[in-house]
């Protein structure tokens, strides 16, 4: 099988220069307006429920050094540092424009930028964290897509992560269907960092395994593909991930693996209010659009929790 890499490292660090047209989850709760804090049972920022989940796993007193790897506004960052002033903290983004707005939001605390390629950090880089966190932006690592019949012109980067897709093929046994979709960069970033023995990290990301509890299935259609699927943005593709392969290699790093649904820590309240707003096939407002999309949301993507074992 021969493959094509979809990279969107050019798009982010040199066209990016808005996120106004992509309403992520960390965004759409930004607001204390929100309509989608509304339908929440806690009416809260993304940044302030995540952390108070974490909490239940990760004992923050023995946390200091945190990095978050492409923080979009720095919303979530500056939620943890409201509620934990002792964080030392480091953000890391291949976007000089969300840099530059990550350090906006942040003025007012002690952090640290970089603005560099995570792929491109070594191990010893990551292991002077004790938490590490990339919340929705694992789709756009780059991606490797199959190619029935089609022989692309060959790259030495596409021929560096052809190569990186069948050592972690062999290494951690993912079975890789001959035609499948591969995570390339999503897969090689969490082995680095769990290599570096990071005692606690966290992924979010939109997920091609997400399934809707059976008692929501009549308000929310999910059908889990099972492979990697395409996200079209503007200039640029998304990929949702195979979270059944980051778990493998976490697990083979002695990881302790907590997995599921942001919605487990983005619980909605769901009135008749809000089930008549997602039986209605076309949206009456802008409002209604939002609140379908962002509840879908809550449970397309999932998220893990990893801590590594002694």
């Amino acid at each position: 099988m021969s493959y094509c890499l979809n990279t969107t490292e050019n798009y982010h660090a040199h066209e990016l220069d808005t996120l106004g047209w992509e309403l992520t989850v960390c965004n759409a709760l930004y607001p204390e307006n929100s309509p989608c804090r509304n339908i929440l049972k806690t009416n809260a920022s993304l940044g302030v429920s995540l952390y108070r989940f974490l909490e239940k796993y990760i004992p923050f007193p023995a946390v200091r050094d945190i990095l978050e790897i492409g923080g979009g506004m720095g919303y979530l960052l500056r939620d943890f540092l409201e509620l934990n002033p002792d964080l030392r903290a480091t953000a890391l983004d291949i976007s000089p424009y969300l840099l530059n707005q990550q350090k906006e939001t942040l003025q007012k605390y002690n952090v640290q930028f970089m603005q560099a390629d995570a792929l491109k950090k070594d191990v010893a880089f990551f292991n002077t964290f004790d938490l590490i966190i990339m919340n929705e932006n694992m789709g756009d690592l780059p991606t490797l897509i199959s190619q029935k019949g089609i022989v692309p012109s060959p790259t030495e980067e596409l021929a560096f992560y052809q190569n990186k897709a069948s050592e972690l093929n062999t290494r951690y046994c993912l079975n890789f269907a001959s035609d499948e979709i591969i995570n390339i960069g999503a897969l090689l970033l969490l082995e680095n960092i769990c290599r570096a023995g990071v005692k606690y990290i966290y992924l979010s990301e939109h997920s091609c395994e997400a399934a809707v509890p059976n008692t929501l299935r009549e308000l929310i259609y999910i059908a889990p593909a099972g492979f990697p699927e395409k996200i079209s943005l503007k200039g640029h593709n998304e990929y949702t991930i195979k979270f059944s392969h980051l778990q493998k290699i976490a697990e083979i790093f002695n990881y302790k693996v907590h997995r599921g649904p942001i919605a487990d820590f983005l619980p909605v309240e769901f009135s008749d209010k809000l089930a008549a707003i997602l039986h209605t096939k076309i949206p009456a407002t802008d409002e209604q659009e939002i609140i379908q999309q962002f509840v879908y949301d809550l449970y397309k993507y999932e998220y893990l929790i990893l801590i590594k074992q002694s």
